[in-house]
């Protein structure tokens, strides 16, 4: 017992935990591998079999207990190949890795080879099964390869990836087999199983064990020692050394970063550039940390690994908090089906189409074909921050160690490695010394093929050679001197090629990821600043962890430069990066996470060197400058090994067994490698104290803390807010499990659901959001664009999950067209009943004569069928989510769809969301709480498309015969342009018409030509409606239209506001008569002029207020991102707008009505004021002015003259408000008013009282309007159509 414990007590700092060996059982026998789906067209050589953990050493590790199905599975992610003497049989290496329920990885690496298969009842097995084929088959001699393409056949037809020159070699008698003729051999796989990836080490260890037995002579000692060595003689390099440990024949180094350096990444990032090229590759890089779908594609295990690997290395600071399974076994395909972001590696049939891959869903999907150096990107998503230069810097890294950078080519500059056969031809004599070094480096990781093998073979002829390499290797001595012969295959330094080659790629990996990371060191350099640590203690945090606010984004967006907002909106609503968080405020009550300690360590250091305060909002690229550092301190760490483990030695073990056989891999002694040595070696005592001091710093703390498991449990919860899933449980694939997998993935999108619309409503709301400390209650366009962005993505997610067979790239548009065909058909069966539109037809005459419109799916859909400017059913469903989001009908519509239950049955099976009854209730209820908030989340964003508007001119009936004989036109205006001039049919009082995208409505323009007798009208207001939003605004006028009535206006700007769908019964209803009311406006002001002061008089402190009120409104306007402002015309003349609060003004103390006189206007005051100062002996009442005043008494009789002469007939309130605008637009306004309060015309037409006639009342306008002149005030087109200055 004593040795286990030893054993356990070492192994958090074992370099490995487990060895494994997994091959055919040659009890069981041929066992047809259901899982993975069975294909008999095709040849029994070809078809998948189960493999079986024939044995694996020790039995268990306490904290890395032994995953059996697992570890089978992924060591064999095909099952058991089978080859004969005519097929290829290269040894193959491929790595794996298991991640477990906590989110902590452990390692594979399978060194996969070829060994005859000697038992009668298997080869029998094979021919019965080969002879029963070609009976069912007589013209399928050929291997066939299937050509079915739906999931189940895909999974049989994965096979092994073939060399070219084997597939080559096929003939038709390659494929047969008889077991009288043909040698039968099956694949074995060898596989270490490691808590950190040293890829390198592991490779060069196995290949070095398999080449062991297959030396014509035995290895120097029994392979007992080698594996006992490596499970508990080696231990893993501490951070910041590098370690020397002994394979069969030669040593092997590995090196394990600092704590301040990046952490450890073994595989090759050169590759992975080579693979796919930097642009792809920085698109993939992209796609991952937007969390997006991602599936990987390739013949070759290996690279699927490497790929995935590499990608998540680079993401430091952040990590992938998804589903994350880079080889995907065939019996697990039915995963790809899982609604939620995942990284994922699909091994491809040799030969296989892409095209006739079919994926459950790839509306959100990035596929990699890695071996047709490819990539296949999601719909519109932003691009990273400073792209071009990004791609620059990792190219000129790149060249450097001689990559293209464009990808798909082999590396140009292969280092100085060189292949014995090449050798032998130049010098024949240096042979065996070539051959021998060769064979010591292992220039191949044992992977030697064709005439390599031969001069191999010759070498391991040569037991004289081969019995003092072991003995120089237990001795000590170092065999240079056998290499003095030749010396051309050593490197810089006396390392070898293979070192060199080792050095190179970890030096390129260094480098590689060092551009990277210094992007976010750029990028998120200030992110402490805009972390909310609201929190007294971990428990308090922990359990309020999904209602608290733990990252400022709307102020970290308004610091960054404006080219990363498209970007950084995104990835900070992702969940790497709310994790990442995460961890920054829990490292405040515990250890901090490795990653954000190095992370950190980084951000302070670039502060010392550089004030970073000037470049903060600046986008310009700021380029790597640790490359030179980075490199060396990996070169410093191999040139200079700082440990080397115990050398293998032999092992008390009984003799005889596990006798040498040329080929065959033994059965290992189990009884010697079950427990590792007793606790003697300098490591293991040392850790044992470690680990002895850690267990009393425990016990210290935990009766400070909460109880542990508890804290487990809220960790975990609050680690897993939107993400149920890292790793499907490959052990147990029962059904039960699969259900209870799917059961995972309905609760998670539902929760996801929840947070996303929760997110939406609290940043639209805003009232919410600031009483939990969050500043203003707004939300930018481009956040808002984000989070609907992101809804569209889960709503996709929800639809493709669990889907009968998949149609199109888009699940939900797929299920809408199938719904439209169903319902279009049902219509033709019913004739239109026209007594349906009943109820309808009198709604709208009860309203005001805008037609009610009909909330359809199927209206919908087709106002977005006719829309040419999109391309794709992915497009057309998120734009259909934003037609129905802006019309508040999300939720209505999606139930609508999903209340066919007969159609939701045929396209979904029983586990998809879509069945589970009570979560698709809670899910529409989430939806439908977004109808509290307005979303113009369409009309924003498809700006150039046509839509037709419906235009209602609503006369008040009891004064104004609706009839008129003068020809009305209409001219509507929006935030992205206008409709132009469209005239009115004589008493139509409505039209339709077509024109592009206006956006948000603003003003109309309504007149007529005056002709007739009856030409004079009362208009109470303007009714205009989008026909594919539904949008109805209102524009009130309630005045006249006509010479002599009114202030004689035939035309009138009129300002709009969105009228509320439930509220159409009140707007409009012309049952009472009006307040004469100024022109524009919207709930217009008591016109103070004409009603001859009836009405309510506002004090002059309600005045002053409603100046102040205006001019801040306008201030604040100006102080939001530009595309968030919306219309100015409405804070200058609408309804608390700056021209109908200086109105008031003017209005207070004005004598306007007299008896048996005409009305008169603010607007005659200021026309007799002009005509006095333009008239007026100048010689002797301007003489005296000073300059300045007398250019000003120009600009105003100049302005006043051009509103006068301006074809426009707009009267005299729409004279008054043009010269407000145009007076605030050239900010003129503080020059005139003195000018009017010092005419003496004010005291004929302004009682005493008058607020026009207080020096200082006046003097607290022009200081309030000053402020104004700060901003760059442009008016509508509509406001100054006419007007020549």
């Amino acid at each position: 017992m004593s040795g286990t414990n030893a054993a356990s007590g070492a192994a958090p700092c074992r370099f490995a935990h487990y060895f494994v060996i997994c091959g055919i059982d040659t009890e069981t026998g041929l066992e047809p591998d259901e899982l993975a789906g069975e294909n008999f067209e095709q040849s029994p050589l070809k078809r998948t079999f189960k493999s079986k953990v024939l044995a694996h050493y020790p039995e268990n590790v306490e904290w890395n207990p032994f995953d059996q199905d697992a570890v089978n599975m992924l060591c064999m992610p095909k099952g058991l190949s089978f080859r004969t003497q005519a097929d290829s049989r290269e040894p193959q290496f491929h790595s794996f890795l298991i991640t477990r329920e906590d989110g902590s990885r452990t390692y594979g690496f399978v060194h996969t080879f070829y060994e005859e298969v000697t038992s009668p009842q298997i080869c029998s097995a094979m021919q019965t099964l080969y002879q029963m084929h070609q009976a069912e088959n007589p013209s399928s001699a050929t291997p066939s390869s299937s050509s079915s393409s739906s999931m189940d056949s895909l999974a049989s037809s994965l096979d092994e990836a073939d060399s070219p020159s084997s597939s080559s070699c096929r003939s038709a008698a390659c494929g047969g087999y008889d077991a009288s003729r043909d040698t039968l051999y099956v694949s074995k796989a060898l596989c270490l199983i490691t808590p950190m990836p040293f890829m390198h080490g592991c490779r060069r260890f196995l290949s070095q064990m398999h080449r062991a037995v297959t030396a014509a002579s035995p290895p120097p000692l029994p392979l007992e020692s080698y594996v006992h060595n490596i499970l508990y003689e080696v231990p893993l390099p501490p951070p910041g050394r590098s370690l020397k440990f002994h394979g069969v024949y030669e040593p092997i180094v590995c090196q394990r970063p600092g704590p301040g350096e990046l952490p450890l990444a073994d595989f090759p990032l050169g590759q992975t550039f080579t693979l796919l090229g930097v642009e792809n590759l920085v698109q993939l890089f992209n796609c991952t940390l937007l969390e997006m779908q991602i599936l990987l594609y390739s013949q070759d295990y290996q690279r699927l690994m490497t790929v995935a690997e590499g990608i998540t290395t680079l993401l430091f600071p952040f990590q992938w908090q998804h589903v994350y399974v880079p080889i995907l076994p065939a019996s697990l395909l039915h995963f790809l089906d899982a609604p939620v972001p995942y990284l994922m590696g699909l091994q491809s049939k040799e030969g296989t189409d892409r095209s006739k891959l079919e994926l459950p869903q790839e509306a959100n999907l990035c596929f990699v074909d890695i071996d047709n150096h490819c990539i296949e990107l999601p719909e519109d998503f932003p691009q990273f921050p400073n792209k071009p230069e990004f791609i620059q810097e990792l190219s000129e890294v790149l060249l450097r160690y001689g990559i293209s950078p464009v990808g798909g080519a082999p590396p140009t500059s292969v280092p100085t490695t060189t292949t014995p056969g090449s050798v032998s031809t130049r010098h024949p004599g240096l042979k065996s010394q070539q051959a021998l070094r060769e064979l010591e480096d292992d220039g191949r990781n044992g992977n030697l093929g064709g005439e390599q093998l031969a001069v191999l073979e010759l070498l391991q002829g040569n037991a004289t050679l081969e019995r003092l390499q072991a003995l120089a290797k237990r001795t000590g001595v170092r065999v240079e001197a056998l290499r003095g012969v030749g010396g051309e295959g050593e490197g810089q330094g006396g390392r070898t090629a293979v070192e060199e080659e080792e050095l190179r790629n970890a030096k390129l990996n260094v480098q590689l990821r060092e551009v990277f990371a210094s992007r976010f060191t750029t990028m998120f350099a200030d992110y402490e600043a805009f972390v909310i640590q609201s929190a007294p203690d971990l428990e308090s945090w922990l359990t309020n962890r999904e209602q608290m606010h733990n990252f400022d984004k709307a102020s970290f967006l308004s610091d960054q430069p404006e080219p990363y907002l498209p970007f950084l909106s995104h990835f900070i609503e992702t969940q790497m990066f709310a994790t990442f968080i995460d961890n920054k405020i829990m490292s405040q009550w515990e250890e901090k996470e490795p990653l954000l300690r190095v992370f950190d360590g980084r951000i302070d250091k670039a502060r010392l060197y550089n004030v970073r305060a000037p470049s903060l909002r600046s986008s310009n690229y700021q380029r790597c400058t640790v490359l030179k550092e980075s490199a060396q301190a990996i070169e410093q760490r191999l040139m200079k090994i700082d440990h080397t483990a115990i050398h293998p030695h032999l092992l008390d073990m009984k003799i005889g067994q596990g006798k040498y056989e040329q080929g065959f891999f033994p059965k290992l002694q189990s009884d010697v490698l079950s427990v590792g040595p007793t606790n003697n070696n300098r490591w293991s005592n040392r850790t044992a104290t470690a680990q002895r001091r850690k267990d009393r710093h425990r016990q210290q703390t935990e009766h400070l803390t909460l109880d542990n498991d508890l804290k487990e449990k809220y960790m975990q919860e609050a680690r897993s807010l939107g993400k149920n899933l890292r790793q499907p449980k490959l052990s147990d694939l029962s059904p039960a499990v699969i259900a209870q997998t799917n059961w995972k993935f309905v609760e998670g999108l539902l929760k996801e659901c929840r947070m996303k619309t929760k997110r939406m409503l609290v940043e639209k709301m805003g009232r919410e959001a600031v009483e939990l400390g969050h500043g203003e209650a707004n939300i930018t366009g481009l956040e808002e664009n984000t989070l609907i962005a992101s809804l569209c993505d889960l709503l996709e997610r929800i639809w493709s999950h669990g889907l009968q067979v998949k149609q199109g790239k888009s699940a939900l548009w797929s299920h809408l067209l199938h719904y439209q065909a169903r319902e279009e058909k049902l219509e033709q069966h019913q004739a239109e009943s026209p007594v349906s539109n009943g109820p309808e037809r009198r709604k709208s005459e009860s309203s005001i004569g805008m037609p009610s419109l009909r909330a359809s799916v199927i209206q919908d859909m087709r106002h977005i069928q006719s829309m040419g400017e999109i391309k794709t059913d992915v497009g057309r469903a998120r734009a259909w989510i934003r037609l129905s989001l802006e019309k508040k009908l999300l939720s209505q519509h999606l139930k609508q769809l999903l209340s066919r239950q007969a159609l939701t049955k045929k396209l979904y099976k029983r586990y998809a969301f879509l069945r589970c009854e009570e979560e698709k209730e809670q899910f529409l209820f989430h939806l439908l709480s977004l109808n509290t908030v307005d979303y113009f989340c369409f009309t924003s964003v498809f700006t150039t498309i046509m839509i037709p508007y419906r235009a209602v001119i609503i006369p008040i009936k009891k004064l104004s015969n609706a009839m008129t004989t003068s020809n009305p036109w209409v001219c509507v205006s929006g935030e992205l342009g206008d409709s132009g001039v469209r005239q009115i049919t004589k008493n139509i009082l409505e039209m339709t018409f077509d024109c592009q995208n206006m956006g948000k409505l603003t003003t109309v323009q309504l007149g007529h030509d005056n002709s007739g007798l009856l030409a004079k009208w009362l208009v109470d207001c303007v009714m205009v409606r989008n026909e594919i939003t539904g949008h109805t605004y209102k524009f009130p006028c309630g005045r006249w239209l006509g010479k002599g009535v009114d202030d004689g206006s035939l035309e009138r700007v009129l300002i709009g506001e969105l009228a509320l769908p439930n509220a159409d019964e009140d707007f409009g209803r012309g049952c009472r008569t009006p307040d004469m009311q100024h022109s524009p406006g919207q709930t217009r002001r008591v016109s103070i002029t004409s009603m001859g002061g009836r009405g309510y008089k506002p004090t002059s402190a309600q005045i002053q207020e409603a100046i102040g009120e205006a001019v801040n409104s306008i201030c604040k306007h100006f102080h939001k991102p530009e595309k968030e402002r919306g219309s100015l015309t409405i804070l200058l003349c609408g309804e608390v707008g700056l021209v109908g609060a200086l109105e008031l003004f003017f209005h207070n103390g004005f004598k306007s009505a007299r008896l048996f006189q005409k009305t008169v206007f603010v607007w005659d005051f200021v026309e007799k004021a002009v005509a006095y100062m333009e008239s007026a002996d100048q010689m002797g009442d301007m003489q005296e002015t000073a300059e300045p005043l007398g250019l000003t008494c120009v600009s105003l009789c100049h302005y006043v003259s051009a509103i006068n002469s301006s074809p426009r007939n707009i009267g005299k309130d729409g004279k008054f408000q043009l010269l407000v605008c145009l007076g605030a637009r050239d900010r003129l306004l503080i020059q005139w008013l003195p000018l009017l309060v010092e005419c003496p015309v004010i005291q004929r037409m302004y009682e005493e009282s008058a607020l026009l006639r207080d020096r200082t009342t006046v003097n607290a306008l022009i200081a309030v309007l000053q402020t104004l002149h700060d901003f760059p005030i442009t008016l509508e087109a509509s406001l100054v159509k006419g007007i020549d200055l």
